[in-house]
């Protein structure tokens, strides 16, 4: 991530329609496996601006990564927070230390994602839960995807391989952001295929283009309605992928 992005990521990150409505369904998610308890021992891997560790206060102590020094500084300074400048695929922990590990979008910027998915798991308790979101379909690839850093996008068979063989089992696993797949898929194709008719900034990601408040009203609304659909089915497709793993 650029130096100056993670900045931006702090409003983004509270404001945005995608990430608002992400943070609900991980929420919900993590309240289904917490039991209703509130003392788990939490990691939660790539950080950013904060928000995700703030989410995840509500279940137990969080102990924050981050690969990003700067932003590392910045969490500490802004939100006193609770953070180590590590790599995901080097995770400075005891074995079974956590009773959940989370990394949402983070393992599409590291080149080995198998080590970073079994980093996770070592970390893990036995009983415990690895909790990932991933950016899904290589078909949507765009300048958003290169001024992150990614390395990949997913299909949900390719994030499930990552878990093959390990000491547990996939326990939830669905695409989601699937109400707005067919508009981002179309606008993404287009932008692609005739950048100089539609003469996007390549400086900025999808996340800084959509800035206008009745917009991004509009498609909180729109994803939104996933919030309820994913309490009890999984989505056959989607912008995003989320996955998570029990240990044992």
């Amino acid at each position: 991530m650029d130096r100056e992005y993670y900045r931006q990521y702090y409003n983004f990150e509270r404001n945005h329609w995608w990430f608002k409505v992400r943070s609900h369904i991980i929420g919900r998610k993590v309240k289904n496996i917490s039991g209703g308890r509130d003392e788990l021992r939490i990691l939660n891997i790539g950080a950013a601006s904060g928000h995700t560790s703030e989410l995840l206060n509500q279940f137990g102590s969080v102990k924050s990564v981050e690969y990003d020094k700067d932003c590392c500084d910045f969490l500490r300074d802004r939100l006193n927070m609770d953070v180590v400048n590590a790599s995901i695929t080097a995770l400075p922990f005891d074995n079974s230390s956590f009773d959940l590990v989370c990394a949402f979008d983070v393992i599409e910027h590291v080149d080995d994602d198998q080590k970073a998915v079994e980093e996770m798991i070592r970390v893990c308790s036995n009983n415990g839960f690895v909790f990932i979101t991933v950016p899904a379909f290589m078909d949507l690839w765009s300048n958003h995807d290169e001024i992150n850093h990614h390395k990949r996008r997913y299909l949900l068979r390719q994030l499930k391989e990552l878990f093959k063989n390990k000491p547990g089992q996939v326990i939830f696993k669905s695409y989601f952001n699937t109400v707005l797949f067919p508009l981002i898929y179309v606008a993404r194709k287009l932008t692609n295929t005739f950048p100089k008719l539609f003469k996007t900034d390549n400086k900025k990601s999808d996340f800084e283009l959509v800035n206008n408040k009745i917009i991004n009203s509009a498609l909180y609304g729109l994803f939104s309605i996933e919030r309820i659909l994913l309490r009890c089915i999984k989505l056959p497709f989607g912008v995003s992928i989320l996955l998570m793993f029990k240990k044992n």
